[in-house]
């Protein structure tokens, strides 16, 4: 479908630009939020009429958005949640809850403003980028925390100290030995040693086993040298 642009769009064009794009992101998104009319002579001419007006509206909106990426970047923002001793959290601190917390501070964003990948799961420091504006942009400094104490800690750049995990306590065996003295090469060794030794056969016995014949042998032609 193709539309006309009412607004900057990231990663589509600028205000004005006519763009082709797919009929469900038009008529779910585009259409309905404003940010585009469908691209026919009635709304060519329409855009052409308003384009002072909308230029006008788009440039105050940018201002304001500027006005509170300066106030709203100023502070650092902490979120209290429980955590383990290792640091990662019971749950997730998502858009909603940042959202939440920039309201308890007088700042009314909408979800889809706060750029978050994926979830947090780990105390810490955090920044997260915000879409204040098509055209502003901003980051602020979240601290995820168990306590008021320990955000402070975090802010004044105190490193924090948490468990090792299981998986970080197991020592690496490789790294202790040389290689090739791992401890159950050395027992295989000593192993292999043992069944080699038992396997050589005894030359004491076998000397023992030949005087035994000879001496045999001798009393048997003793007796026929009797007879």
């Amino acid at each position: 479908m193709e539309v006309i642009l009412l607004e900057r769009i990231e990663r589509l064009g600028q205000m004005g630009d006519v763009v082709v794009v797919k009929d469900g992101f038009a008529r779910n998104f585009l259409l309905p939020k404003n940010k585009a009319l469908r691209a026919n002579k009635i709304n060519l001419e329409y855009f052409e009429k308003e384009k002072i007006n909308l230029e006008a509206k788009n440039l105050k909106l940018k201002s304001e958005a500027e006005a509170i990426s300066n106030k709203i970047t100023k502070d650092n923002y902490i979120v209290i949640r429980q955590a383990s001793d290792t640091g990662q959290l019971y749950g997730s601190v998502n858009s909603g809850d940042i959202k939440d917390k920039l309201e308890e501070e007088g700042f009314s964003l909408e979800k889809n403003q706060i750029v978050l990948d994926k979830p947090i799961k780990e105390i810490g420091y955090h920044e997260i980028r915000l879409k204040l504006h098509p055209e502003v942009t901003s980051s602020i400094d979240i601290y995820i925390s168990r306590s008021i104490e320990e955000a402070e800690a975090l802010i004044s750049g105190q490193n924090i100290e948490l468990e090792k995990s299981k998986e970080e306590e197991s020592i690496d065996l490789e790294e202790i030995f040389e290689e090739g003295a791992l401890p159950n090469d050395s027992i295989s060794d000593e192993v292999e040693a043992a069944d080699n030794e038992d396997s050589k056969p005894n030359d004491s016995n076998k000397h023992n086993e030949e005087v035994v014949l000879e001496e045999e042998i001798e009393q048997q032609e003793s007796k026929e040298t009797d007879s």
